[in-house]
């Protein structure tokens, strides 16, 4: 029996190294063969997306104009300098953060309610499911219609209604008033996006395990203790990446801006300004400074709110 234990712990010792040293190894070759399956998609990615971008960023640099695209020189820095003296610029930066702070900010919380309502067990509750989804369904060019209609201040049925119930005493400009005209554009995207925060986050809720809300229950930790020192540390990470999703939607926000209230300056955004460049004024270079811009900032802003993610992440895990 010794000797058949100690040949059997010999043949585990010889076949321990070998093992170690297959395993790099077996990896490269999972490294090797994820990165083939990658390919046509990094190939298709670099045509439709890198292609474009480098263009952009290289026409940024010249003078070129739509009416005549082969007569150009190339400028330097000129677009960019005119570009960062232009007050109409800075403003278009102001309304795309003011527009994308509120209207995310709004959004997550109200989904955050609307999916804690979800998740609860209520009667009829696969039919509100799915009745909370079709503002987000509705294509946005659409919906910007419906409410550009709903809001005229002449037959929109917004001030029909105000005014029925003695809220107003006059019709309200919501789309021509300045201030009024960046909460009606918030008001119609919070009601388009709210329910993809809300499907995000009620995923994110059934996934999480019923036993630690049961212990939470019998330790007698009230209903607020349980969802800010348990749900909400459970839920970061799906609703950090629903945030950061609609974040990036919103910092280049054009077509329900530009449906609604066209090129106004009180909420022109940064992509509805570079299209103006570009389309309007037939200005291809200045347009493209303006466009890369966009990409700088949204590409900054989501890099920061990644590592910012990370952190607080990292910090949480260190203090469990």
């Amino acid at each position: 029996m010794a000797a058949t234990g100690s040949n059997r712990s010999s043949r585990l010792k010889s076949w321990l190294p070998f093992r170690s040293t297959s395993r790099p190894s077996r990896t490269a070759r999972q490294a090797r063969l994820a990165w083939l399956f990658l390919a046509p998609m990094l190939l298709a990615l670099a045509l439709v997306a890198g292609w474009p971008l480098l263009r952009t960023i290289a026409l940024s640099f010249t003078d070129t104009n739509l009416t005549d695209p082969t007569n150009w020189q190339f400028i330097g820095l000129a677009n960019y300098h005119d570009l960062i003296s232009d007050p109409r610029w800075w403003r278009a930066v102001a309304n795309t953060l003011v527009f994308t702070g509120i209207s995310v900010g709004l959004e997550t919380l109200l989904g955050l309610i609307i999916a804690l309502t979800l998740n609860a067990h209520l009667p009829g509750r696969g039919l509100v499911r799915a009745a909370t989804l079709i503002p987000w369904a509705i294509p946005t060019v659409i919906s910007a219609r419906m409410w550009g209609w709903m809001l005229n201040d002449l037959y929109g049925v917004v001030n029909a209604l105000l005014l029925t119930l003695g809220l107003i005493h006059q019709p309200w400009a919501w789309l021509a008033d300045p201030v009024l005209s960046m909460v009606s554009v918030i008001a119609v995207d919070v009601w388009k996006g709210t329910p993809f925060m809300a499907l995000l986050s009620l995923a994110a809720l059934q996934m999480l395990p019923r036993s630690v809300f049961e212990v939470a229950r019998l330790d007698g930790v009230s209903p607020f203790g349980i969802f800010l020192h348990i749900t909400l540390p459970l839920i970061r990470p799906a609703l950090m990446v629903a945030v950061i999703f609609r974040a990036l939607d919103a910092l280049r926000v054009f077509d329900v801006i530009y449906v609604l209230t066209g090129d106004n300056p009180s909420t022109a955004s940064m992509s509805v300004y570079a299209r103006q460049q570009l389309i309007d004024f037939q200005d291809m270079g200045y347009g493209s400074a303006a466009a890369t811009c966009l990409f700088l900032l949204i590409a900054l802003i989501t890099t920061l709110m990644v590592t910012l993610g990370r952190v607080r992440m990292t910090a949480a895990l260190s203090d469990r």
